[in-house]
Protein backbone atom coordinates (compact mmCIF):
# COMPACT_ATOMS: atom_id res chain seq x y z
CA UNK A 1 0.00 0.00 0.00
CA UNK A 2 2.84 1.92 0.93
CA UNK A 3 4.56 1.73 -2.40
CA UNK A 4 1.33 2.76 -4.50
CA UNK A 5 1.78 6.29 -3.17
CA UNK A 6 5.71 6.66 -2.94
CA UNK A 7 6.04 5.10 -6.68
CA UNK A 8 2.53 7.17 -7.74
CA UNK A 9 4.04 10.74 -6.35
CA UNK A 10 7.59 9.63 -7.70
CA UNK A 11 5.56 9.08 -11.61
CA UNK A 12 3.93 12.65 -11.03
CA UNK A 13 7.88 14.30 -10.35
CA UNK A 14 8.01 14.49 -6.85
CA UNK A 15 10.74 13.37 -4.35
CA UNK A 16 9.48 10.58 -2.25
CA UNK A 17 11.08 9.68 1.23
CA UNK A 18 9.49 6.72 3.16
CA UNK A 19 9.44 7.35 7.16
CA UNK A 20 8.77 4.23 9.66
CA UNK A 21 9.82 2.78 13.02
CA UNK A 22 10.44 -0.30 14.59
CA UNK A 23 9.51 -0.97 17.97
CA UNK A 24 10.88 -3.99 19.99
CA UNK A 25 7.21 -4.95 21.01
CA UNK A 26 7.20 -5.06 17.10
CA UNK A 27 9.60 -7.26 16.44
CA UNK A 28 8.98 -9.54 19.54
CA UNK A 29 8.77 -13.42 18.92
CA UNK A 30 6.26 -15.91 20.53
CA UNK A 31 8.55 -16.20 23.59
CA UNK A 32 8.38 -12.05 23.56
CA UNK A 33 12.26 -11.81 22.95
CA UNK A 34 12.36 -8.54 20.56
CA UNK A 35 15.07 -6.38 22.10
CA UNK A 36 18.59 -7.16 20.27
CA UNK A 37 19.42 -6.72 16.16
CA UNK A 38 19.21 -10.53 15.41
CA UNK A 39 15.26 -10.37 16.20
CA UNK A 40 15.04 -7.21 13.96
CA UNK A 41 16.88 -8.64 11.06
CA UNK A 42 14.18 -10.48 9.28
CA UNK A 43 12.42 -6.93 9.36
CA UNK A 44 15.04 -4.76 8.44
CA UNK A 45 16.41 -7.36 5.37
CA UNK A 46 12.38 -7.29 4.24
CA UNK A 47 12.64 -3.57 3.73
CA UNK A 48 16.04 -3.44 2.19
CA UNK A 49 14.73 -5.63 -0.50
CA UNK A 50 10.94 -4.32 -0.94
CA UNK A 51 12.57 -0.84 -1.28
CA UNK A 52 15.45 -2.16 -3.43
CA UNK A 53 12.99 -3.65 -5.74
CA UNK A 54 11.12 -0.65 -6.23
CA UNK A 55 14.66 1.17 -7.18
CA UNK A 56 13.78 3.17 -3.53
CA UNK A 57 16.94 2.30 -1.97
CA UNK A 58 18.06 5.35 -1.50
CA UNK A 59 14.44 7.06 -0.58
CA UNK A 60 14.13 5.71 3.28
CA UNK A 61 14.76 5.89 6.76
CA UNK A 62 13.86 3.61 9.17
CA UNK A 63 13.58 4.02 13.59
CA UNK A 64 14.91 1.26 15.01
CA UNK A 65 14.41 0.37 18.62
CA UNK A 66 17.68 1.53 19.83
CA UNK A 67 17.44 4.62 17.72
CA UNK A 68 19.58 3.90 15.07
CA UNK A 69 18.64 4.14 11.80
CA UNK A 70 18.18 2.01 8.80
CA UNK A 71 18.77 3.95 5.40
CA UNK A 72 19.31 7.67 5.21
CA UNK A 73 20.34 9.35 9.21
CA UNK A 74 18.30 11.53 11.49
CA UNK A 75 19.87 14.91 10.56
CA UNK A 76 19.28 13.72 6.90
CA UNK A 77 15.54 13.36 7.32
CA UNK A 78 15.16 16.94 9.22
CA UNK A 79 16.65 18.59 6.22
CA UNK A 80 14.27 16.75 3.58
CA UNK A 81 11.35 17.08 5.99
CA UNK A 82 12.10 20.94 6.34
CA UNK A 83 11.83 21.42 2.45
CA UNK A 84 8.76 19.02 2.20
CA UNK A 85 5.62 20.25 0.66
CA UNK A 86 3.89 17.94 2.36
CA UNK A 87 4.24 14.81 4.89
CA UNK A 88 0.82 12.34 4.88
CA UNK A 89 1.23 10.87 8.12
CA UNK A 90 -0.77 7.17 7.44
CA UNK A 91 -3.06 6.95 10.27
CA UNK A 92 -0.80 8.47 13.20
CA UNK A 93 2.19 6.23 12.63
CA UNK A 94 4.76 8.41 12.66
CA UNK A 95 4.53 8.85 16.26
CA UNK A 96 7.35 12.22 15.99
CA UNK A 97 5.54 15.44 16.82
CA UNK A 98 9.21 17.17 16.10
CA UNK A 99 9.09 16.03 12.21
CA UNK A 100 4.99 16.70 11.96
CA UNK A 101 6.19 20.44 13.16
CA UNK A 102 9.11 20.47 10.62
CA UNK A 103 6.77 20.39 7.59
CA UNK A 104 5.04 23.15 6.30
CA UNK A 105 1.72 21.07 5.69
CA UNK A 106 1.29 17.56 7.70
CA UNK A 107 -1.43 16.00 6.37
CA UNK A 108 -3.33 12.79 8.44
CA UNK A 109 -3.97 9.93 5.67
CA UNK A 110 -6.61 7.84 7.32
CA UNK A 111 -6.72 3.85 6.23
CA UNK A 112 -8.34 2.44 9.06
CA UNK A 113 -12.02 5.20 8.81
CA UNK A 114 -13.89 4.87 12.33
CA UNK A 115 -11.25 3.64 14.67
CA UNK A 116 -9.63 6.93 14.65
CA UNK A 117 -12.30 9.27 14.72
CA UNK A 118 -14.59 7.36 17.67
CA UNK A 119 -11.06 6.83 19.68
CA UNK A 120 -10.86 10.77 19.78
CA UNK A 121 -14.77 11.10 20.47
CA UNK A 122 -14.21 8.46 23.39
CA UNK A 123 -11.23 10.28 24.78
CA UNK A 124 -9.18 6.55 24.20
CA UNK A 125 -6.60 7.79 21.94
CA UNK A 126 -5.89 10.73 19.69
CA UNK A 127 -3.70 10.64 16.85
CA UNK A 128 -5.58 13.39 14.35
CA UNK A 129 -4.01 16.12 17.00
CA UNK A 130 -0.84 17.68 14.96
CA UNK A 131 -2.31 17.71 11.15
CA UNK A 132 -3.58 20.01 9.06
CA UNK A 133 -5.20 18.43 6.50
CA UNK A 134 -6.85 15.18 7.20
CA UNK A 135 -7.33 12.87 4.33
CA UNK A 136 -9.60 9.49 4.72
CA UNK A 137 -10.42 6.73 2.36
CA UNK A 138 -13.89 6.84 3.71
CA UNK A 139 -15.88 7.54 0.69
CA UNK A 140 -19.04 8.49 2.68
CA UNK A 141 -17.30 11.03 5.09
CA UNK A 142 -19.56 13.15 6.75
CA UNK A 143 -22.48 12.48 4.83
CA UNK A 144 -25.44 12.12 7.44
CA UNK A 145 -25.95 8.40 6.90
CA UNK A 146 -22.46 7.81 7.52
CA UNK A 147 -22.07 7.29 11.72
CA UNK A 148 -18.09 8.04 11.40
CA UNK A 149 -18.19 11.18 13.36
CA UNK A 150 -15.90 13.71 11.70
CA UNK A 151 -14.52 15.32 15.38
CA UNK A 152 -15.13 18.76 14.01
CA UNK A 153 -12.77 18.35 11.00
CA UNK A 154 -12.73 18.65 7.14
CA UNK A 155 -12.19 15.67 5.49
CA UNK A 156 -10.95 15.21 2.08
CA UNK A 157 -12.09 11.65 0.56
CA UNK A 158 -9.50 10.12 -1.70
CA UNK A 159 -9.57 6.65 -3.27
CA UNK A 160 -6.54 4.22 -2.63
CA UNK A 161 -3.63 4.72 -5.69
CA UNK A 162 -2.23 1.65 -7.85
CA UNK A 163 0.31 2.16 -10.33
CA UNK A 164 -1.10 0.16 -12.61
CA UNK A 165 2.57 -0.28 -14.66
CA UNK A 166 3.59 -2.41 -11.40
CA UNK A 167 0.68 -4.39 -11.97
CA UNK A 168 0.43 -5.77 -15.09
CA UNK A 169 -2.88 -7.30 -16.41
CA UNK A 170 -1.67 -11.27 -16.06
CA UNK A 171 -3.31 -14.28 -18.87
CA UNK A 172 -7.20 -15.20 -16.90
CA UNK A 173 -7.00 -18.40 -14.43
CA UNK A 174 -10.74 -19.20 -14.07
CA UNK A 175 -9.23 -22.34 -12.74
CA UNK A 176 -8.07 -20.51 -9.81
CA UNK A 177 -9.40 -19.89 -6.39
CA UNK A 178 -11.00 -17.12 -4.96
CA UNK A 179 -8.84 -15.38 -2.49
CA UNK A 180 -7.76 -12.40 -0.34
CA UNK A 181 -4.96 -11.13 2.25
CA UNK A 182 -5.82 -10.29 5.32
CA UNK A 183 -5.80 -10.14 9.01
CA UNK A 184 -8.51 -11.84 11.19
CA UNK A 185 -8.54 -9.80 14.11
CA UNK A 186 -5.72 -7.24 13.36
CA UNK A 187 -4.15 -4.89 16.27
CA UNK A 188 -7.45 -2.96 17.37
CA UNK A 189 -10.54 -4.46 19.43
CA UNK A 190 -13.99 -3.21 18.73
CA UNK A 191 -15.29 -0.06 19.48
CA UNK A 192 -18.43 0.81 22.01
CA UNK A 193 -19.69 4.39 20.15
CA UNK A 194 -23.59 5.75 20.42
CA UNK A 195 -24.90 3.13 21.17
CA UNK A 196 -23.45 0.38 18.80
CA UNK A 197 -20.52 -2.01 18.61
CA UNK A 198 -18.12 -1.97 15.57
CA UNK A 199 -16.11 -4.91 15.45
CA UNK A 200 -13.78 -6.58 13.18
CA UNK A 201 -13.23 -8.63 10.05
CA UNK A 202 -13.99 -11.84 11.82
CA UNK A 203 -17.37 -10.38 13.12
CA UNK A 204 -18.21 -10.20 9.59
CA UNK A 205 -16.63 -13.09 8.54
CA UNK A 206 -18.78 -15.66 10.11
CA UNK A 207 -21.81 -14.77 8.68
CA UNK A 208 -20.04 -16.32 5.51
CA UNK A 209 -18.67 -19.05 6.40
CA UNK A 210 -20.97 -21.11 4.54
CA UNK A 211 -20.44 -19.91 1.07
CA UNK A 212 -17.61 -22.31 -0.50
CA UNK A 213 -20.25 -25.38 0.24
CA UNK A 214 -22.90 -23.35 -1.24
CA UNK A 215 -21.09 -22.49 -4.44
CA UNK A 216 -18.75 -25.45 -4.79
CA UNK A 217 -15.60 -23.13 -5.74
CA UNK A 218 -13.00 -23.09 -4.48
CA UNK A 219 -11.84 -20.47 -1.31
CA UNK A 220 -8.41 -19.77 -0.57
CA UNK A 221 -7.25 -17.41 2.06
CA UNK A 222 -4.04 -15.71 3.04
CA UNK A 223 -4.75 -15.34 6.44
CA UNK A 224 -2.90 -13.75 9.32
CA UNK A 225 -5.49 -15.72 12.38
CA UNK A 226 -4.11 -16.75 16.12
CA UNK A 227 -4.19 -20.07 16.62
CA UNK A 228 -5.97 -19.30 19.69
CA UNK A 229 -8.74 -18.77 17.35
CA UNK A 230 -8.66 -22.36 17.21
CA UNK A 231 -12.57 -23.13 16.90
CA UNK A 232 -12.52 -20.23 13.79
CA UNK A 233 -10.01 -21.93 12.19
CA UNK A 234 -11.92 -25.32 12.47
CA UNK A 235 -15.09 -23.90 11.07
CA UNK A 236 -13.28 -22.40 7.96
CA UNK A 237 -11.71 -25.42 6.94
CA UNK A 238 -15.08 -27.26 7.91
CA UNK A 239 -16.89 -25.32 5.33
CA UNK A 240 -14.26 -25.66 2.42
CA UNK A 241 -11.86 -22.43 3.08
CA UNK A 242 -8.29 -23.23 2.77
CA UNK A 243 -5.26 -21.33 4.32
CA UNK A 244 -2.23 -20.79 3.49
CA UNK A 245 0.33 -18.97 5.27
CA UNK A 246 0.28 -14.48 5.27
CA UNK A 247 3.74 -14.12 5.44
CA UNK A 248 4.81 -16.73 2.68
CA UNK A 249 2.54 -14.90 0.06
CA UNK A 250 3.74 -11.35 1.15
CA UNK A 251 7.78 -12.63 1.35
CA UNK A 252 8.29 -9.88 -1.41
CA UNK A 253 6.34 -7.91 -4.09
CA UNK A 254 6.76 -10.72 -6.28
CA UNK A 255 5.62 -13.75 -4.38
CA UNK A 256 2.29 -11.65 -3.47
CA UNK A 257 1.80 -10.24 -6.94
CA UNK A 258 2.15 -13.94 -8.28
CA UNK A 259 -0.28 -14.77 -5.11
CA UNK A 260 -2.96 -12.76 -6.54
CA UNK A 261 -2.35 -13.83 -10.54
CA UNK A 262 -3.20 -16.75 -9.73
CA UNK A 263 -6.52 -16.71 -8.43
CA UNK A 264 -9.52 -16.70 -10.02
CA UNK A 265 -10.93 -13.83 -8.24
CA UNK A 266 -11.01 -11.70 -5.09
CA UNK A 267 -13.69 -12.84 -2.30
CA UNK A 268 -12.91 -10.35 0.82
CA UNK A 269 -14.87 -9.15 3.74
CA UNK A 270 -14.39 -6.03 5.39
CA UNK A 271 -14.59 -5.23 9.20
CA UNK A 272 -17.85 -4.61 10.61
CA UNK A 273 -16.41 -0.92 11.56
CA UNK A 274 -16.55 -0.40 7.42
CA UNK A 275 -19.92 -2.18 7.11
CA UNK A 276 -21.91 -0.86 10.41
CA UNK A 277 -20.78 2.61 9.75
CA UNK A 278 -22.02 2.82 5.94
CA UNK A 279 -17.95 4.55 5.66
CA UNK A 280 -17.81 3.68 1.65
CA UNK A 281 -14.18 1.94 2.57
CA UNK A 282 -12.61 0.63 -0.30
CA UNK A 283 -9.54 -1.81 0.08
CA UNK A 284 -5.98 -0.89 -1.72
CA UNK A 285 -5.56 -4.85 -1.72
CA UNK A 286 -8.32 -4.69 -4.37
CA UNK A 287 -7.24 -1.93 -6.58
CA UNK A 288 -4.33 -4.42 -6.99
CA UNK A 289 -6.74 -7.34 -7.90
CA UNK A 290 -8.33 -5.32 -10.43
CA UNK A 291 -5.21 -3.63 -11.80
CA UNK A 292 -4.27 -7.37 -12.85
CA UNK A 293 -7.27 -8.24 -14.30
CA UNK A 294 -8.61 -9.98 -11.28
CA UNK A 295 -12.85 -9.35 -10.63
CA UNK A 296 -13.54 -9.40 -7.20
CA UNK A 297 -16.58 -9.65 -5.24
CA UNK A 298 -16.38 -7.71 -1.91
CA UNK A 299 -18.44 -6.80 1.11
CA UNK A 300 -21.14 -3.54 0.42
CA UNK A 301 -19.59 -0.38 2.35
CA UNK A 302 -21.59 1.70 0.06
CA UNK A 303 -18.64 3.43 -2.04
CA UNK A 304 -21.84 4.53 -3.98
CA UNK A 305 -20.67 4.81 -7.39
CA UNK A 306 -17.33 3.81 -7.01
CA UNK A 307 -17.48 -0.15 -5.94
CA UNK A 308 -21.20 -0.73 -7.06
CA UNK A 309 -21.22 -2.53 -10.85
CA UNK A 310 -22.49 -4.77 -12.63
CA UNK A 311 -19.32 -6.54 -14.08
CA UNK A 312 -15.55 -6.91 -13.10
CA UNK A 313 -16.44 -5.37 -9.18
CA UNK A 314 -19.27 -7.11 -7.78
CA UNK A 315 -20.78 -6.19 -3.95
CA UNK A 316 -22.88 -8.36 -1.73
CA UNK A 317 -24.51 -7.63 1.85
CA UNK A 318 -25.91 -11.22 2.17
CA UNK A 319 -25.31 -14.63 2.16
CA UNK A 320 -27.36 -14.86 -0.98
CA UNK A 321 -26.26 -12.10 -2.77
CA UNK A 322 -22.62 -13.17 -2.07
CA UNK A 323 -23.76 -16.89 -3.26
CA UNK A 324 -25.29 -15.33 -6.54
CA UNK A 325 -22.26 -12.40 -6.74
CA UNK A 326 -20.20 -15.44 -7.33
CA UNK A 327 -21.67 -17.77 -9.41
CA UNK A 328 -22.51 -14.47 -11.73
CA UNK A 329 -18.49 -13.70 -11.62
CA UNK A 330 -18.31 -17.78 -13.15
CA UNK A 331 -20.83 -17.96 -15.37
CA UNK A 332 -19.23 -14.34 -16.66
CA UNK A 333 -15.62 -14.65 -16.17
CA UNK A 334 -14.31 -13.64 -19.43
CA UNK A 335 -16.56 -10.60 -19.08
CA UNK A 336 -15.78 -9.53 -15.58
CA UNK A 337 -11.99 -10.29 -16.05
CA UNK A 338 -11.49 -7.72 -19.16
CA UNK A 339 -14.14 -4.88 -17.04
CA UNK A 340 -12.18 -5.40 -13.88
CA UNK A 341 -8.71 -3.90 -15.61
CA UNK A 342 -10.47 -1.45 -17.07
CA UNK A 343 -12.67 -0.30 -13.45
CA UNK A 344 -8.40 0.07 -12.13
CA UNK A 345 -7.68 2.21 -15.13
CA UNK A 346 -10.94 4.54 -14.73
CA UNK A 347 -11.00 4.84 -10.77
CA UNK A 348 -7.93 3.78 -9.10
CA UNK A 349 -4.93 5.39 -11.16
CA UNK A 350 -2.67 5.89 -9.57
CA UNK A 351 -1.99 9.38 -12.01
CA UNK A 352 -5.54 10.42 -11.58
CA UNK A 353 -5.80 9.59 -7.78
CA UNK A 354 -3.02 11.37 -6.20
CA UNK A 355 -3.33 14.31 -8.32
CA UNK A 356 -6.45 15.27 -7.25
CA UNK A 357 -5.77 14.45 -3.72
CA UNK A 358 -2.65 16.89 -4.53
CA UNK A 359 -5.04 19.52 -6.03
CA UNK A 360 -7.44 18.89 -2.72
CA UNK A 361 -4.76 19.90 -0.53
CA UNK A 362 -3.81 22.92 -2.50
CA UNK A 363 -0.35 21.83 -3.40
Amino acid sequence: MFLQYLLGFRRLGWDVLFLDRLTSQMSAGSDGNGEGPESWAVHTEWLERMMAHAGLEAAYSLELPDRSRLGLDRATVERMVRRADLLLDVNGFLADDDLLSMTPLPVFLDIDPGFNQMWRELGLADVLSGHDAFVTVAQRMGQPDCTIPTCGLSWITSLPPVVLDQWPVVPPRPEGALTTIATWRGPFGPVDYDGKTYGLRVHEFRRFMELPKMTGQRFELALDIDGADHADIEALRTNGWTLVDPTVVSADLGTYQRYIGGSMAEFSVAKSMYVRSGSGWISDRTACYLAMGRPVVVQETRADGVASRDVGMLTYSTLEQARWAVDAVRVGFKEHAAAARAIAVETFDSQRVLAGLLTALGV
